[in-house]
């Protein structure tokens, strides 16, 4: 048989099968790969001038920001401009819009009227080759016979929770190769910035502490890495060792310990397989024993090994958005969940040498600036923010386009999640260099390095070198470029550590407020920001606003944290905002209402936050009066990281509404009889004022349970 007739087999076996003509991807002629894009500059002409502008000003940015959303139109009209609050994107979508480029939130409205409303209920399934099966009121069941109920809870585990728990062990794993290295290989650019943390979460752990650090540092990495590889049946390691105590014999007698994590993500999967299991609530509460893996296995721990290697964060005033971005500086944006290679960089930029060579190619200097997670975790850590070639925080997922969109990007170095596949065209058309940073990540026409710690400065020298040619060819060819002004003040590197720090070495202080009534409760407002109408970031504000007027602490994480920055709610001027004893407290401290945690990963530290006050009180996780939100939730870490919060006891608030609905079993379980069990339940609302409500209902009933 031919190619031609190989390839004739497989279009006519799909005909068959799809009961069409023709293939729909035979009918597709665009891609996301540079090379086929030879005609950009003819075809799509860039305009910055004829745009409308946001205010110049950040306060008459915050005031136009706070009036937007107040009038309560973000729905389909006017959308997307009506959803976006950031000044500079909002800047940035009209120019890339105007030029009829492919971007984020036009195609979400390309997107709606062909999503499936049997996969946003649940009830879809691809399984197997009987399918792709739909479960409907007239057809009950799949072909195998798996019902609605199963159906939901299998792709609720299969589809969201494993690919969530195994995103955030990876990443811990790598970073427990990194800290090997750091031990290791003096050549590996890694440093070992507090010892003192390595040496207490290594005593916890049981290491001999008294060995040189170097040791010390090999011997914590190789305990996490293999807690995380042992098999299933073994109870892991890590969570013994770190999970609060009360929560630890309620696992225990729920039969939901993890053994390793890898094993464990196996096993899950293994049971999504067609014609295995068959109860809703078996792959329900397998989704929590994975939440309890995701966090002691993977978010938790990456957080104490990245602060070992990057310094703990510090509070301090830092800036962020596109105005940092300078025309005659090496503009290198560094993007993702994984700021490894970027800390190396970091260090290398920062010195007279690399700063010297920038100079030398006609530039003022080299800068290296955050984006998304990456971006949160750079501004939060000691041993990042203090360097001399840090830039500052650019913003969320949503303006990763528009910002290459502005001509003065000249590297975009990015690893695992959140890097969009359209951009090798932005890159080809605005003159950017993209450079991968882990073979995990790879994009069409696109340079990649192999993550290798052991060599990781040579990747940066590298990295390095490619942004310096990246900039002296832009000013070469004299490229058409657009800065949007814009630049928030906002405070910065909050955790378990620095708050106790702030507060005098103890959590007393903020439960004597909470007692008190001046704060009634914590809200964690976390993740990430969708395109969707009503979203856009715009909903995690008016939530966050009706929150800190009700005298609830916010405490942030991941895109979210973007968008406290660009609204202002990450200033200590926004005490201003909060309610009476908010505000108080606030003042005292000299702290915004919105304390920003850094990155979504970092959940892992907002959870110990809340353990140790909880064991402060001397109470179990589930009776704090606290709620964990995620209004704006996008992919599959969130709903691990929900699983997370479920297992620790917490009310979770999940929107735009996750692919539950399609069972009453599942929704019944995951919102009423997690609960009874002791564990967390979720709740769905996509209204603010709704949301807003609930906290406060919830919170109140917890400090009313507590005798407060």
């Amino acid at each position: 048989m031919s190619d031609k007739q190989i390839k004739e087999s497989y279009e006519n076996s799909s005909k068959r099968m799809s009961g069409q003509d023709s293939t729909i991807g035979s009918k597709i002629n665009d891609s996301n790969d540079p090379n086929m894009h030879k005609d950009l500059n003819d075809k799509i002409n860039i305009d910055y001038t004829k745009i409308k502008k946001s205010p110049e000003s950040m306060e008459e940015v915050h005031k136009w920001q706070r009036d937007h959303v107040a009038k309560g139109d973000q729905s389909k009209e006017g959308y997307p401009l009506n959803v976006i609050i950031d000044p500079a994107m909002r800047e940035m979508y009209q120019v890339v819009h105007n030029a009829s480029m492919t971007n984020v939130f036009d195609r979400f409205s390309q997107q709606q009227p062909i999503q499936c409303k049997f996969c946003v209920e649940g009830l879809s399934c691809q399984l197997c080759a009987n399918g792709p099966c739909r479960i409907s009121e007239k057809v009950p069941r799949g072909t195998c016979g798996v019902d609605a109920h199963t159906m939901v809870a299998r792709n609720f585990m299969y589809r969201h929770v494993t690919i969530g728990t195994s995103a955030n062990i990876f990443h811990c794993h790598q970073a427990a190769r990194a800290l090997k290295a750091a031990g290791e290989n003096p050549e590996s650019g890694f440093k070992i910035r507090d010892a003192e943390k390595l040496k207490k979460y290594s005593a916890i752990a049981g290491l001999d502490i008294n060995m040189p650090i170097e040791k010390l540092a090999v011997a914590f990495a190789d305990w996490v890495i293999n807690d995380i590889h042992s098999p299933s049946e073994t109870p892991s390691k890590t969570v013994e060792a770190f999970a609060p105590q009360k929560r630890k014999e309620l696992w225990r007698k729920l039969n939901l310990l993890p053994g390793g994590g890898y094993s464990e993500i196996a096993y899950a999967q293994t049971r999504c397989m067609t014609n295995f299991t068959s109860d809703p609530v078996e792959f329900l509460l397998n989704a929590v024993k994975l939440g309890i893996a995701n966090e002691y296995q993977g978010l938790y721990l990456l957080c104490i090994i990245q602060e070992i290697l990057m310094g703990t964060q510090k509070i301090t005033m830092k800036k962020q958005n596109m105005g940092l971005l300078k025309d005659n500086m090496i503009n290198i944006i560094t993007n993702g969940h994984m700021p490894l290679l970027a800390n190396v960089a970091l260090d290398l930029a920062s010195t007279d040498e690399w700063q010297q060579k920038a100079k030398a190619a006609g530039a003022d200097g080299m800068q290296i600036l955050g984006h998304v997670c990456e971006g949160q975790q750079l501004i939060n850590y000691d041993g990042t923010h203090n360097q001399k070639a840090y830039g500052g925080q650019e913003g969320e997922w949503l303006s990763e386009e528009y910002l290459l969109a502005t001509g003065v990007v000249d590297l975009f170095l990015f690893d695992y999640n959140c890097t969009m596949p359209t951009l090798p065209i932005y890159a080809k058309k605005f003159g950017t260099k993209l450079l991968g940073t882990h073979d995990v990540i790879k994009l069409q026409g696109t340079e990649s390095l192999d993550f290798i710690p052991e060599k990781m400065k040579e990747q940066a020298i590298k990295a390095l070198d490619i942004s310096i040619e990246s900039f002296k060819q832009r000013k070469k060819e004299k490229r058409k470029t657009y800065i949007p002004p814009h630049v928030s003040d906002c405070m910065v590197g909050f955790s378990t550590e620095s708050v106790k720090e702030a507060l005098g070495g103890s959590f007393k202080p903020l439960i004597d407020q909470i007692v008190k009534g001046n704060i009634r409760g914590i809200a964690t407002i976390v993740g990430c920001t969708t395109a969707r109408y009503g979203q856009g970031g715009s909903n995690i504000f008016k939530i966050t606003q009706g929150l800190i007027k009700n005298n609830i602490l916010v405490l942030s994480g991941g895109c979210t944290s973007s968008v406290m920055e660009y609204t202002g709610l990450t200033n200590p001027e926004a005490a201003d905002e909060c309610g009476e004893g908010l505000k108080t407290v606030c003042k005292q401290l000299g702290i915004p209402p919105v304390l920003t945690y850094g990155a979504c990963v970092d959940i892992g530290k907002m959870s110990q936050t809340a353990v140790e006050i909880a064991d402060e009180l001397n109470i179990d996780t589930n009776m704090l009066p606290i709620v964990i939100g995620a209004p704006e939730y996008l992919e599959q870490k969130a709903v691990a990281d929900a699983c997370t919060a479920i297992a620790l006891g917490w009310l979770v608030h999940i929107a735009p509404v996750p692919s539950i609905t399609g069972s009453d079993v599942v929704v019944k379980t995951l919102t009423e009889t997690t609960e009874t069990l002791g564990l967390g339940k979720v709740v769905v609302e996509m209204d603010a004022q709704k949301t807003i409500q609930i906290y406060v209902d919830h919170i109140e009933k917890k400090r009313k349970a507590l005798g407060i």
